[in-house]
């Protein structure tokens, strides 16, 4: 599953409303929020949680909510009305800070709890068993780290995550947005270090080899063209790699492709490329071929003329092979998740990078 974060600092208006309905269109199913952001004034949380329930129940999305302490109470809620929060569109509680397991195993009887997934310990799942908790309610949320440098360790998170995963948590995680960052570091919101400022996609898709159930886009957006990439790999798995003609062939290039089950180490090769009818292939710009090219085999190369390639490691000139466009600077960090039998799809970018 994957979610989005919209934050309670300002009204919502006609451009929060539009960009969370474009994001339930694409394929997003959750939307997180947080109730206790100090730079935020609290008296505005209640009308603010009210009007962005009303919008994610219209969309149908789940809204989870990030509460700490005595944050609910200062907002006008209370942990023994869930109720109510349940009918303005709240379908989750995260609970962090200065909140007793027992008050969560009591409130994770009526409503999906999500439990701090970075600090949960084996003594805490115990208390909770012991609190009668309900486990059917209960999932393990990572924070997202606003200030460089204090994002998790890779490693460290992979393990943590194989430890819930064996207690039978759902694993949640946050990646960087790239658009309406959150004030007031603007540094983006990554649950890893490594994933500060990464585009937002590989971001998500890094996360799905991590044991990582539920992926949401920590910052308050993306920019257009991402939420686009990030909408065509959620709804069939392909990745979207905008890219720069240099040549008229590379007519021939765009489109649709599947690199081979039989990935090659150098370059991204596309499956059925060759046994395309197309015309005569003559040498044309047989340049050097950096990390990003986009190249088809010429005639000289015989029973290869047609075959497509995007290039993974920087290569020589050949004059077999024809350098028709290249990926744009900011797509080149998908091409290491373009692995065996992946569906990729090449765009024209309308701007040169």
């Amino acid at each position: 599953m994957y979610g989005f974060s919209i934050f309670m600092n300002t009204d919502l208006d006609d451009q929060v409303r539009s960009y969370i309905d474009k994001m339930a269109h694409y394929g997003f199913e959750g939307i997180f929020t947080s109730m206790h952001i100090p730079e935020d004034d609290t008296q505005l949380y209640k009308q603010r949680l009210i009007a962005l329930g009303s919008l994610a129940q219209a969309n149908e999305l789940k809204l989870m909510v990030d509460i700490s302490g005595d944050a609910l109470a200062k907002s006008g809620f209370s942990f023994n009305n869930i109720d109510q929060l349940k009918a303005i569109g709240v379908t989750g509680l995260r609970m962090d800070y200065h909140i007793s397991n027992e008050t969560i195993a009591k409130v994770s009887q009526a409503i999906t709890v999500s439990l701090n997934a970075s600090t949960i310990t084996q003594s805490d799942i115990d208390e909770l068993r012991e609190k009668q908790a309900n486990f059917n309610h209960l999932e393990a949320w990572h924070n997202y780290y606003p200030r460089p440098e204090t994002g998790l360790d890779r490693e460290v998170f992979v393990e943590k995550n194989r430890f819930l995963k064996k207690n039978g948590f759902n694993v949640m995680a946050f990646v960087p947005g790239d658009s309406h960052l959150r004030q007031p570091l603007y540094q983006t919101l990554p649950t890893l270090e490594a994933h500060r400022f990464l585009h937002p996609l590989a971001g998500l898709i890094d996360m799905k080899s991590m044991s990582v159930d539920h992926v949401y886009i920590g910052d308050g957006g993306l920019k257009e063209e991402t939420s686009i990439q990030c909408a065509r790999y959620i709804q069939d798995q392909t990745i979207r790699l905008r890219a720069v003609a240099e040549t008229t062939d590379f007519t021939y290039v765009a489109g649709n492709h599947v690199n081979r089950q039989d990935c090659a180490r150098d370059v991204i090769r596309s499956a059925d490329a060759r046994f395309k009818k197309i015309p005569q292939i003559v040498p044309e710009n047989t340049v050097v071929r950096p990390v990003g090219a986009l190249t088809i085999d010429n005639c000289d190369y015989g029973r290869y003329m047609g075959e497509i390639q995007v290039v993974k490691r920087d290569l020589a000139a050949d004059l077999k092979v024809n350098r028709v466009g290249h990926v744009i600077a900011d797509d080149l960090v998908l091409l290491p998740f373009i692995g065996p039998g992946q569906k990729f799809i090449i765009g024209k970018e309308k701007i040169n990078d």
